[in-house]
Protein backbone atom coordinates (compact mmCIF):
# COMPACT_ATOMS: atom_id res chain seq x y z
CA UNK A 1 0.00 0.00 0.00
CA UNK A 2 1.34 3.22 -1.03
CA UNK A 3 1.29 6.60 1.54
CA UNK A 4 0.30 9.85 -0.89
CA UNK A 5 2.82 12.18 -0.22
CA UNK A 6 0.15 15.40 -0.90
CA UNK A 7 -1.10 14.09 2.56
CA UNK A 8 1.71 14.98 4.62
CA UNK A 9 2.44 18.25 2.50
CA UNK A 10 1.37 21.33 4.63
CA UNK A 11 -2.12 22.99 3.32
CA UNK A 12 -1.83 27.21 3.02
CA UNK A 13 -3.78 27.31 6.29
CA UNK A 14 -1.01 26.33 8.29
CA UNK A 15 1.70 27.81 5.97
CA UNK A 16 3.37 30.20 8.18
CA UNK A 17 3.42 34.28 7.24
CA UNK A 18 6.00 36.03 7.85
CA UNK A 19 5.81 39.54 9.53
CA UNK A 20 5.57 42.27 8.41
CA UNK A 21 9.05 44.03 8.85
CA UNK A 22 8.94 46.33 12.21
CA UNK A 23 11.64 49.34 13.42
CA UNK A 24 14.28 50.43 11.84
CA UNK A 25 14.60 47.55 9.52
CA UNK A 26 11.10 48.69 7.87
CA UNK A 27 12.21 52.44 7.53
CA UNK A 28 14.96 51.66 5.85
CA UNK A 29 12.79 49.71 3.51
CA UNK A 30 10.84 52.57 2.49
CA UNK A 31 14.03 54.57 1.91
CA UNK A 32 15.12 52.22 -0.39
CA UNK A 33 11.77 51.77 -2.16
CA UNK A 34 10.65 54.92 -2.09
CA UNK A 35 14.02 57.58 -2.53
CA UNK A 36 13.33 59.06 -5.79
CA UNK A 37 9.41 59.41 -4.82
CA UNK A 38 10.65 61.69 -1.50
CA UNK A 39 13.15 63.66 -3.54
CA UNK A 40 10.71 64.53 -5.85
CA UNK A 41 8.51 65.30 -3.22
CA UNK A 42 10.87 67.44 -1.10
CA UNK A 43 11.26 69.66 -4.35
CA UNK A 44 7.60 69.58 -4.92
CA UNK A 45 6.78 70.64 -1.69
CA UNK A 46 9.90 73.11 -1.26
CA UNK A 47 8.76 74.98 -4.37
CA UNK A 48 5.23 75.29 -3.67
CA UNK A 49 6.36 76.54 -0.26
CA UNK A 50 8.49 79.99 -1.92
CA UNK A 51 4.81 81.38 -2.20
CA UNK A 52 4.77 81.42 1.85
CA UNK A 53 0.50 81.61 1.56
CA UNK A 54 0.80 78.36 -0.31
CA UNK A 55 2.49 76.36 2.72
CA UNK A 56 -0.76 75.02 4.43
CA UNK A 57 -2.00 73.25 1.43
CA UNK A 58 1.57 72.28 0.25
CA UNK A 59 2.27 70.48 4.25
CA UNK A 60 -0.88 69.04 3.40
CA UNK A 61 -0.62 67.45 0.23
CA UNK A 62 2.94 66.59 1.57
CA UNK A 63 1.80 64.54 4.30
CA UNK A 64 -0.70 62.80 2.13
CA UNK A 65 1.49 61.52 0.18
CA UNK A 66 3.76 60.37 2.63
CA UNK A 67 1.17 58.68 4.58
CA UNK A 68 0.70 56.52 1.57
CA UNK A 69 4.33 55.97 1.32
CA UNK A 70 4.56 54.93 4.75
CA UNK A 71 1.25 52.55 4.23
CA UNK A 72 2.77 50.91 1.19
CA UNK A 73 0.42 52.74 -1.43
CA UNK A 74 1.56 53.65 -5.00
CA UNK A 75 2.24 57.00 -5.61
CA UNK A 76 2.75 58.53 -8.66
CA UNK A 77 4.27 62.05 -7.32
CA UNK A 78 3.79 64.86 -9.82
CA UNK A 79 -0.08 63.64 -10.15
CA UNK A 80 -1.04 62.62 -7.05
CA UNK A 81 0.62 65.54 -5.36
CA UNK A 82 -1.66 68.46 -7.52
CA UNK A 83 -4.75 66.39 -6.70
CA UNK A 84 -3.73 66.53 -3.19
CA UNK A 85 -2.85 70.20 -3.57
CA UNK A 86 -5.89 71.63 -4.76
CA UNK A 87 -8.45 69.03 -3.80
CA UNK A 88 -7.19 69.98 0.31
CA UNK A 89 -6.74 73.65 0.64
CA UNK A 90 -9.35 73.51 2.68
CA UNK A 91 -7.70 70.68 5.13
CA UNK A 92 -4.19 72.09 4.53
CA UNK A 93 -5.22 75.67 6.41
CA UNK A 94 -7.20 74.45 8.79
CA UNK A 95 -5.02 71.42 10.22
CA UNK A 96 -2.62 74.37 9.61
CA UNK A 97 -3.79 76.97 11.92
CA UNK A 98 -5.21 73.95 14.75
CA UNK A 99 -1.49 72.69 15.05
CA UNK A 100 0.80 76.31 14.53
CA UNK A 101 -1.64 78.59 16.34
CA UNK A 102 -1.60 76.43 19.39
CA UNK A 103 2.26 75.15 19.22
CA UNK A 104 3.37 79.13 18.61
CA UNK A 105 0.51 80.92 21.18
CA UNK A 106 1.60 78.91 23.76
CA UNK A 107 5.16 79.02 23.02
CA UNK A 108 5.13 82.55 23.07
CA UNK A 109 3.09 82.98 26.67
CA UNK A 110 5.21 80.01 28.38
CA UNK A 111 8.40 82.46 27.85
CA UNK A 112 6.72 85.51 28.01
CA UNK A 113 5.59 84.26 31.72
CA UNK A 114 8.65 82.42 32.45
CA UNK A 115 11.03 85.51 32.57
CA UNK A 116 8.58 87.41 35.06
CA UNK A 117 7.93 84.82 37.18
CA UNK A 118 10.32 85.74 39.51
CA UNK A 119 8.71 89.31 39.85
CA UNK A 120 4.97 87.57 40.42
CA UNK A 121 5.17 83.96 41.78
CA UNK A 122 1.42 83.95 40.53
CA UNK A 123 2.48 83.70 36.94
CA UNK A 124 3.69 79.81 37.49
CA UNK A 125 0.20 78.75 37.04
CA UNK A 126 -0.24 80.55 33.53
CA UNK A 127 2.85 79.43 32.46
CA UNK A 128 2.11 76.21 33.18
CA UNK A 129 -1.14 76.27 31.12
CA UNK A 130 1.05 77.55 28.34
CA UNK A 131 3.25 74.46 28.56
CA UNK A 132 0.57 71.87 28.72
CA UNK A 133 -1.25 73.40 25.83
CA UNK A 134 2.11 73.50 24.09
CA UNK A 135 2.36 69.95 24.48
CA UNK A 136 -0.49 68.56 23.75
CA UNK A 137 -0.58 70.53 20.58
CA UNK A 138 3.29 69.44 19.34
CA UNK A 139 2.26 66.17 20.41
CA UNK A 140 -0.65 65.68 18.96
CA UNK A 141 -0.11 67.89 15.74
CA UNK A 142 0.99 64.57 13.40
CA UNK A 143 -2.08 62.28 14.42
CA UNK A 144 -4.01 65.20 13.66
CA UNK A 145 -2.29 65.22 9.87
CA UNK A 146 -2.16 60.95 9.62
CA UNK A 147 -5.97 61.07 10.57
CA UNK A 148 -7.19 63.85 8.36
CA UNK A 149 -5.67 62.38 5.37
CA UNK A 150 -7.39 59.17 6.24
CA UNK A 151 -10.39 61.05 5.62
CA UNK A 152 -11.46 61.75 9.33
CA UNK A 153 -13.97 63.88 10.18
CA UNK A 154 -12.82 66.96 11.93
CA UNK A 155 -14.44 66.53 15.27
CA UNK A 156 -13.18 62.69 15.13
CA UNK A 157 -9.73 63.58 13.92
CA UNK A 158 -8.96 66.51 16.50
CA UNK A 159 -10.60 64.30 19.86
CA UNK A 160 -8.69 61.22 18.79
CA UNK A 161 -5.42 62.74 17.94
CA UNK A 162 -5.48 63.89 21.89
CA UNK A 163 -6.34 60.91 22.98
CA UNK A 164 -3.42 59.71 21.26
CA UNK A 165 -0.79 61.53 22.55
CA UNK A 166 -2.66 61.48 25.89
CA UNK A 167 -2.66 57.81 25.82
CA UNK A 168 0.88 56.68 23.88
CA UNK A 169 2.88 59.16 24.58
CA UNK A 170 5.88 57.75 23.68
CA UNK A 171 5.19 56.94 20.04
CA UNK A 172 4.00 61.06 19.77
CA UNK A 173 7.19 62.36 21.27
CA UNK A 174 9.15 60.46 18.99
CA UNK A 175 7.02 61.49 16.00
CA UNK A 176 7.40 65.18 17.08
CA UNK A 177 11.09 64.62 16.93
CA UNK A 178 11.47 63.67 13.86
CA UNK A 179 8.78 65.75 11.85
CA UNK A 180 9.25 69.04 13.85
CA UNK A 181 12.58 68.10 15.97
CA UNK A 182 14.58 67.49 12.59
CA UNK A 183 12.98 70.30 10.13
CA UNK A 184 14.05 72.62 13.39
CA UNK A 185 17.22 71.49 13.11
CA UNK A 186 17.99 71.99 9.42
CA UNK A 187 16.74 75.33 9.78
CA UNK A 188 18.83 76.11 12.62
CA UNK A 189 21.88 75.13 10.52
CA UNK A 190 20.99 76.94 7.34
CA UNK A 191 23.11 77.76 5.03
CA UNK A 192 25.37 74.62 5.97
CA UNK A 193 22.18 71.84 5.80
CA UNK A 194 21.07 73.69 2.18
CA UNK A 195 21.59 70.46 0.43
CA UNK A 196 19.97 68.18 2.42
CA UNK A 197 17.07 70.52 2.76
CA UNK A 198 16.63 71.20 -0.75
CA UNK A 199 16.95 67.17 -1.41
CA UNK A 200 15.38 65.49 1.33
CA UNK A 201 15.08 67.74 4.51
CA UNK A 202 11.64 68.40 4.31
CA UNK A 203 10.29 65.51 3.70
CA UNK A 204 12.46 62.87 5.60
CA UNK A 205 11.19 64.57 9.02
CA UNK A 206 7.66 64.47 7.79
CA UNK A 207 7.92 60.22 6.58
CA UNK A 208 9.32 59.97 10.16
CA UNK A 209 6.23 61.51 11.89
CA UNK A 210 3.78 59.53 9.90
CA UNK A 211 6.26 56.35 10.91
CA UNK A 212 6.71 56.54 14.59
CA UNK A 213 2.41 57.36 14.34
CA UNK A 214 1.72 54.73 12.00
CA UNK A 215 1.42 51.80 14.28
CA UNK A 216 -0.73 53.29 17.12
CA UNK A 217 -3.20 54.92 14.52
CA UNK A 218 -3.24 50.79 13.10
CA UNK A 219 -4.21 49.49 16.63
CA UNK A 220 -7.15 52.00 16.76
CA UNK A 221 -8.17 51.82 13.13
CA UNK A 222 -6.68 49.14 11.85
CA UNK A 223 -4.90 50.88 8.87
Amino acid sequence: MFLDKSQFEPSPACEQVSPEPAGPRRFLQIIQSDFFTLIKLNLLLLLCCLPVVTLPPALFAAHQLTRRVVLDEPVRCWRDFRAAFRGGWKQGYAAFLLTAAPVGLSGSGAAFYLRHAQQLPLLVVPFALCVFVFLVSLLSSTYLYALLCDGRPWKEAVRTAVLLAAARPLRAVLAALGWHGLTLAGVLFFPLSGPYLTLIGLALPVLLGHFFARTVIRQFYGR
